[in-house]
């Protein structure tokens, strides 16, 4: 009976110890996981950063153009146009002061040859021009062998007409080149032109021997008073002293006067404006560019309104 008994309690033992064992695995393969590390969340939602950029540089400013006085010797019938396109130059060379002094081209030539300060010579006439070009000869119109024009800069710039005017009414009636030529060879009418040293005046001398007339004789009988330019003439027939004058058609234009007539090529030639770089100016290249501008399309614009012909 002991014996048995105790053959049972060890097996009864060894059941309790299987069970146990069981529950313990079941237990371990039901034990929550451990939780996962913590992540910084934070940093996972920041997008990510670019790396900092330097700081752009300016960009470095050009120097300002050093301030320049610009010497311009044109004659007087340029008087209004060259005004207007000064101020339109100063959008172009802010730095550039155009410095003007007009006259007529004999006297310009006159001051040039006895040192006055010039960049830039426009003359009304080639005649002028010719004179203070050493490469020209006396044949060609240098008959003091001066040399004062850059001549690799000149131009034929302009072409002008010779006009007749009248002061407002026409009291005389004067319609023609033929209508004053009649007028002076009966004495009933008086005409006002420019000097001899003037480009106007000896265009108007030329259309007087065309038509054969002596001047001189014209004027020791009071048919003519003179003007020492272009402007003044134009003054004279604007203030109806005179019965007409032989002006450009570009100042008969600005002066509000009427032209009747016009002279052709045969009467007088071509009324060309010559310019040039002068050798003695203190600063070519300015000089040089602002010619340039002149032969451009604004300054082309301006010259044509008056009555100028571009030829540049």
């Amino acid at each position: 009976m002991k014996a048995l008994f105790s053959k049972r309690n060890v097996i009864a033992l060894l059941l309790v110890v299987v069970m146990l064992f069981a529950l313990t695995a079941c237990g371990s393969n039901n034990a929550p996981s451990p939780d996962p590390a913590p992540t910084d969340n934070s940093q996972q939602n920041e997008p990510a950063k670019e790396p900092e950029k330097e700081p752009e540089k300016e960009p470095e400013k050009e120097p300002e153009a050093e301030p320049v006085e610009l010497i311009v010797f044109a004659a007087a019938s340029m008087t209004e146009t060259l005004t207007q396109i000064a101020e339109m130059y100063k959008a172009v060379a802010p730095n550039v002061e155009l410095v003007y002094n007009f006259d007529s081209s004999g006297t310009l030539k006159t001051q040039i040859q006895e040192g006055a300060d010039c960049d830039l010579f426009i003359s009304a006439a080639p005649k002028q021009m010719n004179a203070l070009d050493g490469a020209k000869d006396a044949e060609g119109g240098n008959t003091e062998g001066l040399d004062f024009v850059d001549s690799a800069t000149r131009i034929n710039l302009l072409e002008n007409k010779v006009a007749l005017a009248v002061p407002d009414g026409n009291p005389k009636g004067i319609n023609s080149y033929d209508d004053l030529v009649a007028g002076l060879k009966d004495g009933s009418v008086m005409l006002a032109m420019g000097n001899s040293d003037v480009p106007v005046g000896q265009y108007t001398q030329k259309i007087l021997a065309y038509y054969e007339l002596d001047e001189e004789e014209l004027a020791s009988a009071g048919c003519i008073t003179y003007g020492s330019n272009v402007k003044e003439v134009t003054t004279q027939v604007k203030e109806s002293s005179v019965d007409c004058g032989v002006v450009y058609a570009t100042d008969a234009f600005s002066a509000g006067l009427t032209i009747v007539d016009t002279a052709t090529k045969d009467m007088c030639g071509q009324v060309i404006y010559p310019a040039a770089v002068l050798k003695i100016s203190q600063h070519p290249e300015e000089a040089k560019a602002f010619l340039d501008y002149l032969t451009g399309a604004e300054a082309s614009a301006v010259f044509e309104g008056v009555g100028f012909s571009p030829m540049a």
